[in-house]
């Protein structure tokens, strides 16, 4: 090894001494010339030590975050420049011998996904594609010059963009049609992956889609061949039903028993069918304006007949605010909740009817002091023909279908249904609309001035009717 004057100069450990003896020789001749030797060396040992505890602070605030970058001096700088320098080599060494790994894992993952049977897009900034799979090849018609493209130039349904916009977690699976065959049905679910993605799902669902169709096609049809002949019985048996002459007859009450359930196969029947009609219909309910406090006024009349005037029914509404909708199937539903409060409500009970809005749409609440819903039945209430009590629903003549009609009305109109019930405390049934469906109609005075519908207001109002 060659001897090298300018290296040994460069050393951080030679000029370390170096500094030292001119501080400590520094501080010795002051301590000469005042006669206390002993005082400034022990001065000269604790100031250095200090100075290196300080080095030491700021090395390990750095390893607690490296981001921070402290400005040793002396050795400690090139102790520091040092651990740089090897952990910068080392995190390269590292990330050599992980790189292969990681490839070969994500070209595993890529190719498992390739092989599903369902369709996966991966969907980066801006809902631009960035990856498929190839079942996404052929469902959806993704070509290689695809790629960066906005997957709503894609996929066109109104429904799918508006979710897409709308929902950041899709809980609901939407069911659409291809972009590149009509007929072909697809299941379209959209998950998060990561901070700023998402991977859209899609299932061909062509056979379930025809298997509903022909379902619902069955149940209108066969409601339809029902209702002629179930007309003709009712007809029959209540003309015989208003002759006097055959009260007497042994089989007058085997007649009234025929014509009353025949009337309830008939209730039936035209649920069935109205049904039948609303899962038909495009997601697009009428455009009318539907005053909600007079339906409810009306309805009010005829579950006070209902209940033979048995039941205590208040209305609170606010006759101002209304809905954007389909008039006749609302008050299908809103008459649905009210009757079923007063099916289920002893008489002398209470049933409070409540319409209101808000910061967060419209609210129709229907409260009953009735016997009450066990919390296990509430998840399948509105499933079709699901009884609770299926001996008190036929002396109802309850039949089976009317929460499944309301449940389709209000997901028509972009509504939601909430439940609150218990055995014994009643039940409270609300129907939440979304702010887009309310309109405010401006009083007869201040119409000249403005048009005659503005958007609600972000206060609740409300009056009692």
């Amino acid at each position: 090894m060659k001897y090298n004057p300018s290296a040994i100069w460069n050393s951080g450990f030679f000029r370390e001494i170096m500094v030292l003896l001119l501080c400590a020789m520094g501080l010795l001749s002051v301590g000469i010339w005042l006669g206390k030797i002993a005082e400034f060396l022990c001065l000269v040992a604790l100031s250095y030590l200090g100075w290196h505890l300080l080095q030491l602070h700021k090395l390990r605030m750095w390893l607690h975050d490296p981001k921070v970058s402290p400005e040793f001096m002396g050795i400690w700088r090139e102790v520091f420049e040092d651990m740089e320098t090897q952990l910068r080599s080392i995190h390269a060494q590292s990330g050599r011998k992980r790189k292969p790994k990681l490839d070969w894992i994500v070209k595993r993952f890529n190719k498992s996904v390739s092989l599903l049977p369902d369709a996966a897009i991966l969907l980066g900034k801006e809902e631009r594609i960035e990856w498929w799979n190839l079942t996404a090849d052929r469902l959806f018609g993704l070509k290689k010059d695809d790629k960066g493209l906005r997957i709503t130039h894609l996929i066109r349904h109104p429904e799918f963009i508006r979710r897409l916009r709308e929902e950041k977690i899709w809980q609901q699976p939407l069911e659409a049609p291809s972009p590149v065959d009509p007929d072909t049905w697809l299941t379209i679910l959209i998950l998060p992956i990561g901070k700023r993605k998402r991977l859209l799902q899609a299932r061909d669902s062509t056979r379930l889609h025809r298997l509903e169709q022909i379902r619902r096609d069955f149940v209108a049809n066969v409601s339809h061949e029902l209702r002629t002949p179930l007309t003709v019985i009712n007809g029959y048996t209540e003309t015989l039903l208003d002759h006097d002459d055959i009260r007497e007859l042994s089989w007058y009450p085997v007649l009234s028993g025929i014509h009353q359930q025949a009337e309830r196969m008939g209730k039936i029947v035209e649920d069935l069918l109205l049904l039948s009609r609303l899962e038909m219909e495009e997601r697009k309910p009428g455009q009318e304006r539907v005053p909600v406090a007079a339906i409810l006024e009306a309805i009010r009349e005829d579950a006070l007949i209902l209940g033979n005037r048995a039941h205590r029914i208040t209305i609170t509404a606010d006759p101002e605010l209304e809905i954007m909708g389909n008039a006749r199937e609302l008050r299908s539903a809103f008459s649905n909740l009210i009757f079923n409060a007063v099916h289920y409500t002893a008489s002398e009970g209470e049933i409070a009817v409540r319409w209101h809005g808000n910061n967060e749409g419209g609210h129709l609440l229907v409260r009953d002091t009735g016997i009450g819903i066990e919390a296990r039945h509430l998840s399948r209430i509105t499933e079709r023909f699901y009884r609770v009590d299926t001996g008190r629903s036929r002396e109802t003549g309850g039949t089976g279908l009317g929460l499944t009609i309301v449940k389709h009305v209000l997901t028509q109109h972009g509504a939601k249904l909430s439940i609150e019930s218990a055995p014994g405390r009643g039940s409270i049934f609300a129907c939440h609309f979304p702010p887009a469906r309310l309109r405010r109609r401006i009083p007869t005075d201040d119409a000249r001035n403005h048009s005659e519908y503005s958007p609600p207001e972000n206060v609740a109002l409300e009056s009692q009717r």
